[in-house]
């Protein structure tokens, strides 16, 4: 299991940036960059290098959290899973590379995909002197035009990425992702209710095309949950005084919601239940919300058994717990 937290190298790399970088620049870019994103902008309103690393100082950190936790519950589920070619579909500044390198020790080789030319160049500099990133390649070219041209590799990973394109390109991206991904896809995207449904579409689009569902989900039947609920998960991480002063917050740390998909070419040996919920720890007893291969149910585990009580302290939302079924 690797570490929400940015590893040492790539924390270095962006302290080096910010070196001369007036971080009243970066929260002045970051908040006008946060507010077209939220706006449908994308990431076409990164248009210069400090508007990169603006972007980068201010959301690396969360995004690096999510996608961490993702390849977690992917590795935990999938353990013999040792991907040596990564595909990075519209990879920006390279976080989810830098995660899947420390989720994988076997990868080898790195491809990083994005049309902008910004984040492309920022992803090279921050990688310039990783021990494992160093030499990836990072392809000009958007993730939904250009993604048919780049070769097959073993892990494919795709975070914050589809919520940028319409409907139809969005079932296109994930037709392509999939032909290219050739034994686990892992797509990211914002915990909202309009980010679980883009997560809902694509995960029953490559069900039908053979996928199996490695997490969350134990099945690959259609989600149990209904309306106003929706799946989504929660990581929460320090930020640096940096990292406060850019994102102009007095909190010393932030809960990153997100919701991921992780897909594989052959069936998981084991199926796990997912806590989708905070468990709430009573005196009598523990009560959690969990997704099963049946369905949805409020597990209750009672005081008296103490073995299992104390294994149920220790869930936390999102977490695995092996089904008994």
């Amino acid at each position: 299991m690797i570490s929400p937290n940015l590893p040492a190298e790539l924390k270095a790399a962006l302290d080096g940036k910010l070196q001369g970088f007036s971080r009243t620049d970066a929260a002045r870019r970051s908040s006008q960059i946060s507010t077209t994103y939220r706006a449908g902008g994308g990431s076409g309103t990164i248009k210069s290098d400090a508007d990169a690393l603006a972007y980068a100082l201010a959301r690396m950190p969360a995004t690096y959290a999510a996608v961490a936790a993702s390849l977690n519950a992917l590795t935990e589920i999938a353990p013999d899973l040792a991907p040596e070619t990564l595909l990075d579909v519209g990879a920006g500044p390279g976080t989810a590379s830098w995660a899947a390198a420390e989720a994988f020790s076997s990868l080898q080789d790195f491809t990083l995909l994005d049309a902008n030319g910004a984040l492309s160049r920022l992803a090279l500099e921050l990688a310039r002197d990783s021990s494992r990133l160093a030499q990836c390649r990072y392809l000009p070219g958007d993730a939904g035009a250009n993604l048919a041209e780049v070769s097959q590799a073993d892990l494919v990973v795709a975070s914050y990425v589809i919520g940028e394109l319409r409907d139809g390109d969005q079932h296109k991206l994930a037709e392509t992702m999939w032909a290219k991904a050739r034994h686990a896809l892992v797509v990211i995207e914002p915990g909202t209710p309009a980010g679980y449904a883009r997560i809902l579409a694509l995960r029953q689009q490559l069900i039908t095309a053979g996928a199996y569902v490695a997490a969350p989900c134990p099945h690959e039947k259609p989600c149990p949950l209904m309306a106003p609920d929706w799946c989504h998960f929660s990581q929460r991480l320090p930020r640096s005084q940096a990292h406060r002063q850019i994102k102009g917050a007095d909190v010393p740390f932030e809960d990153e919601r997100f919701i991921y998909v992780a897909l594989t070419r052959t069936p998981p040996a084991a199926r796990a239940a997912r806590v989708l919920a905070p468990p709430d720890v009573g005196k009598a007893e523990i009560t959690a919300k969990l997704c099963t291969e049946q369905s949805v149910e409020l597990a209750r585990i009672p005081r008296r058994d103490k073995a299992a009580y104390a294994s149920a302290r220790r869930w936390r939302w999102g977490d695995a717990v092996m089904s008994e079924s």
